[in-house]
């Protein structure tokens, strides 16, 4: 189909209007009854946001299908409005080299919902001794952007130095998965008075705090962009605070979870203690950390959410806490839970939301084609959005190969009815096309 008419969407919150998709872009906006089009989509009481982008995703494809593919995590990205996802590097092959990063980009070409960005290692095999490929990287048919090599940090102060000075060259950015790997050897849980009640060995905010301070100094030394992955602790948001005032080119993100859910959950919850569904890195912090997190993305100094997806099957979760994986799965409830922490709490509206989540993360990692304004000449990357519908969160209907949620029982608020990638509808009437 060709064109597309959405009838009455409130484009970021705003007053009902039409809008006119024709070959993948918006053609007009307005009122615009009579006007024919090969689809019509009903979407009064509807909010339109330009199509999500996630900084923070993990596929899984190559080597973890058992967990993810490819197809099963773009197709929960759709399900949770977003047009694209960058996809982290810590796969078996590790994306370190063009070859790889080229495959998961061809991946996302043939069986993406939305279109996958791959994110290549900053380190050989994510083992910290040698850079990776970073200048092959960029220059292949991924045009990657952005480094990371997430699930571990570059604790090397002279790679991470190197890192940064080898990616200014072609703009792009070290994303740093802040954690101090001495302080946190046998980590469980955040540092503090639920750890200790449970008898779990502590993952002390300092962890994160003190490579984030290096790191900040570092960028601004050789004059590169800095990237702050996963953002846990008030004492991170105060050192990202400082370096953004000093005029340094840093950025930073927090997820959902840590956005709405607290180490309390490892203690009591309705999945009950000791549940593994809570076991995530950086770990769950306590309800000051939420608060200072909260008001940290609405005043922008934390400049977006990600939602490190992190998928798992069953058996690497259902076990005993200290063996169990960290992580949880988040594409699908994203935009549910961010309406539950920040606009129902009156700390964002929805231009607010559509900046945080699609706007500033497609700019971060460079993504012209998306994050763009619902308006005439823009790509057709377009979400429809149902803030009044309030349902329990299903596992057993994701669209996810696993099912490691941390809001299963939960009732949140929100429901994604429609995805339109560059005017092709990949979700409608909250089912995939």
């Amino acid at each position: 189909m060709t064109t597309i008419l959405i009838k009455g969407a409130r484009v970021l919150g705003g007053e009902p209007r039409d809008i006119l998709v024709r070959d993948g872009l918006v053609a007009e906006t307005g009122a615009l009854a009579g006007t024919a089009a090969d689809l019509t989509v009903e979407a009064g009481g509807l909010i339109a946001l330009p199509g999500l982008v996630d900084l923070h995703t993990h596929l899984r494809e190559p080597g973890r299908e058992d967990a993810e593919t490819v197809e099963t995590g773009t197709q929960a990205a759709a399900r949770g409005g977003y047009t694209a996802v960058h996809a982290m590097a810590n796969t078996s092959p590790v994306a370190d080299t063009a070859g790889v990063v080229e495959q998961v980009w061809r991946l996302g070409q043939e069986h993406g919902h939305c279109d996958v960005q791959p994110v290549g290692a900053v380190t050989s095999g994510l083992e910290g001794r040698q850079l990776a490929e970073l200048g092959a990287m960029a220059d292949s048919a991924a045009r990657v952007r952005v480094f990371s090599d997430d699930g571990k940090c570059v604790s090397d102060a002279v790679l991470m130095r190197r890192a940064l000075e080898y990616v200014k060259a072609f703009g792009g950015v070290v994303a740093q998965h802040a954690q101090e790997p001495r302080l946190t050897e046998g980590a469980q849980l955040n540092e503090g008075e639920v750890s200790g009640r449970l008898g779990l060995t502590g993952w002390p905010a300092v962890a994160e705090e003190a490579i984030i301070a290096r790191d900040c100094l570092l960028a601004a030394h050789v004059g590169s962009r800095l990237h702050v992955c996963h953002v846990s602790t008030a004492g991170s948001v105060e050192i990202i605070r400082w370096a953004k005032s000093k005029g340094w080119d840093v950025t930073a993100e927090v997820t959902p979870h840590h956005l709405l859910l607290t180490d309390s959950c490892a203690e009591r919850s309705p999945l009950g203690p000791y549940n593994p569904i809570y076991k995530v890195n950086p770990p769950l912090r306590t309800a000051e950390d939420v608060r200072v997190l909260r008001e940290a993305l609405a005043d922008g100094t934390i400049d977006c959410v990600a939602t490190d997806h992190a998928p798992h099957p069953v058996e690497d979760k259902e076990t005993e806490w200290g063996a169990a994986a960290m992580g949880m799965i988040g594409l699908e409830t994203a935009l549910q839970v961010v309406q539950e922490a920040m606009v129902d709490t009156g700390l964002l509206d929805w231009a607010g939301v559509a900046d945080r989540m699609s706007a500033r993360p497609a700019r971060i990692g460079r993504l012209p084609g998306h994050g763009h304004p619902v308006e005439a000449g823009a790509p057709a990357n377009i979400t429809l959005y149902d803030p009044s519908a309030r349902l329990p969160v299903d596992p057993s209907g994701m669209a996810s190969k696993s099912r490691n949620t941390p809001y299963e029982g939960m009732t949140l608020p929100g429901r994604v009815v429609a995805t339109f990638l560059r005017g092709r509808p990949t979700v409608l009437e909250g089912k995939l096309v």
